[in-house]
């Protein structure tokens, strides 16, 4: 389901392209979400915002308001955390600067990750992944199409289960700043910095509240509470952080690719009563604030 309101609004505040490890350019994700049905829209890919100059066009041509994103790594306790930045001064000097710094970050990582490939004796795998992510930073998944086309895997799953997945050797997380900076580089940007999908790393409750507590000391607006592909058992719990940590509430879909029906642009679970939905608070965005 959607999120009725008056008026009707179909909102996602997370979604990739190929400017990072989306399978669609940022104007065939924009005509999908149209065609999904999606009011507004945050094209939030990893450490860049190269996409948002031609997401932004192929938004007003469809019709769909487009809100500045970004998703950051970073980490907490020595374990790999991905903060949504939402409605930032996408110009801002520093901000700038420190994507440029991510960026940096992501060359090294796709580097090691070659590195401890280099086993698999794939002729210019760093090269070829680069290619696959449009001459941008590859990650996994664009490296995990060139193991695919050499025959070394049959698939992403196989990829990420024997080489890429968490805990293989092509699992690189070492580069990232710490959570409290990257908080920062999103409020001083003007930004709202929301913790993305929470039950995705994998955490106990109590290291899930531990992480939620930190992020809301740092500085942090909001929690991902209606996630693709989450139980309902999942949105109960993250109601209650939400709620417990009095953090405002995001939802996004995640979307990567076409053809996976539980990460579809525009399907998330309605957000639950009593929650202050984030895109209340946008700045840059006036057309989804609460209505009057």
């Amino acid at each position: 389901m959607t999120i009725p309101q008056e008026p009707v609004l179909c909102i996602d505040l997370h979604c990739h392209s190929t400017t990072s490890d989306g399978a669609l350019t940022p104007t065939e994700l924009l005509n999908r979400a149209a065609d999904k049905k999606v009011t507004h829209l945050a094209l939030t890919d990893h450490d860049t915002v190269n996409g948002l100059a031609e997401a932004q066009i192929a938004a007003k041509a469809n019709g769909v308001v487009l809100i500045p994103g970004i998703e950051l790594s970073c980490l907490w306790r020595s374990r790999t955390i991905h903060i949504v930045g939402l409605d930032f001064d996408i110009n801002d000097g520093d901000f700038r600067a420190a994507l440029e710094q991510q960026n940096r970050n992501r060359w090294a990582r796709a580097a090691m990750i070659t590195d401890r490939l280099s086993k698999l004796a794939i002729p210019d795998l760093l090269e070829r992944a680069t290619t696959e992510a449009g001459g941008d930073v590859p990650g996994r998944p664009h490296f995990a199409r060139v193991m695919i086309e050499e025959g070394t895997v049959k698939n992403a799953a196989q990829a990420f289960k024997r080489y890429l997945g968490a805990g293989k050797v092509g699992d690189v997380k070492a580069f990232w700043p710490e959570l409290e900076e990257v908080v920062q580089w999103i409020n001083s940007a003007g930004g709202l910095a929301v913790l993305a999908h929470p039950r995705k790393y994998q955490l106990t409750a109590t290291k899930l509240r531990e992480l939620t507590a930190d992020f809301r000391r740092a500085g942090g607006r909001a929690i991902e509470v209606s996630t693709s592909g989450q139980s309902s058992g999942d949105l109960g719990f993250l109601t209650e952080l939400c709620m417990r940590e009095k953090l405002l509430a995001s939802q996004g879909s995640d979307f990567h690719f076409p053809g996976a029906p539980w990460c579809e642009l525009g399907r998330i679970a309605k957000m639950p009563d009593g929650l202050e939905p984030v895109w209340h608070h946008f700045k840059q965005v006036p057309s989804v604030s609460a209505p009057a």
